[in-house]
């Protein structure tokens, strides 16, 4: 488990974190979210004691990171694939982890065969791809066999194949009670792996709260049909104290029914219908409603001109 408590980080006059608390816990998969600048390169690089705070603290297992005697064996973490020794092969990247973390030599072999590079494990890795980097950094943090595992953008240069298996993987090691924390950008993959949300804005806390509630509170969900008989369908809609809004090509939307509902109206008065579905919106949509006020930079584009980035007020 791993437990934030008022975690600040100030750089001069800019804070960067804003008295985050949160806890991470086992058992699922948490999602860490947020836009650019938002701190949370900065809050994973704190939890690691690669950055002081300001004030506050982060506790692993109760404990701080500095104060574990053999951190891999706790905590596993992936921040920058290219934190490898280039002259030296992927085995010996490891090795040199495993020995200074007392870790037996024979744990090597089986992460390198767990993340597919086995066949590759003598290369030196500054000829990797940066796929086979971002496997080599999952090997080193698979590599003391953690209860605790944090991963930076895990799935950046991986192929879909990669992408399916390392989702895959982390729920896995997430059902095996294991505490798993992941950052990424990409929306729907997050979507098909985390089960739990943190969203963070301008380093402070904006949700705490699993990935359907998430959805369900910072989007619009709605009833869309269409008819042949759309302006009868209207009027029943209406007479039912629904209101029906247009939205092209022949479609109505509906908001604050369900489709049992508006399809027993539509059979109660022989109303055909072509089209008849309940719409969620996706988890890049309630991200960009929720974190509108908290984008550090905006894009606007004007006629004639390519796209201009401007600078978020600061006093917005």
């Amino acid at each position: 488990m791993i437990e934030l408590e008022g975690l600040t980080k100030r750089f001069g006059s800019k804070v960067a974190v804003d008295h985050l608390s949160f806890t991470v816990r086992p058992g699922v998969v948490t999602g860490f979210l947020g836009p650019n600048g938002a701190g949370k390169s900065t809050t994973m690089r704190m939890m690691l004691d690669l950055d002081n705070p300001t004030s506050g603290t982060v506790r692993i297992d109760g404990r701080h990171y500095r104060d574990l005697q053999e951190p891999l064996k706790y905590i596993g973490a992936l921040l920058d694939a290219k934190a490898m020794h280039g002259g030296r092969s992927a085995y010996n990247n490891l090795l040199c982890l495993a020995q200074a973390n007392r870790i037996p030599s024979s744990r090597v072999a089986e992460v390198l065969d767990t993340v597919g590079l086995t066949a590759v494990a003598k290369k030196k890795t500054k000829g990797f791809s940066l796929g086979m980097g971002q496997r080599l950094g999952i090997a080193s943090a698979l590599l003391g066999d953690p209860e605790i595992l944090m991963f930076d953008e895990p799935v950046n240069g991986l192929d879909p194949e990669g992408i399916h298996w390392i989702r895959n993987l982390m729920k896995q090691l997430a059902a095996e009670g294991r505490t798993i924390f992941v950052s990424s950008h990409l929306m729907s993959e997050m979507a098909l792996t985390a089960d739990h949300l943190i969203v963070i804005g301008q380093g402070r806390l904006l949700a705490d709260t699993s990935m359907a509630d998430f959805i369900h509170q910072n989007s619009r969900s709605y009833v869309r049909l269409r008819s042949p008989q759309q302006e009868r369908l209207r009027d029943v809609l209406h007479q039912s104290g629904l209101t029906p809004v247009e939205a092209g090509n022949g479609t109505l939307e509906i908001d604050g029914a369900t489709t049992e509902q508006v399809g027993e109206l539509a059979a109660e008065h022989h109303i055909v219908l072509h089209e008849l579905s309940s719409q969620r919106a996706s988890l890049e949509e309630a991200f960009m409603q929720m974190t509108a006020s908290a984008v550090e930079y905006h894009a606007h584009s004007a006629p004639g001109h390519g796209p201009q980035w401007a600078p978020r007020d600061k006093g917005a």
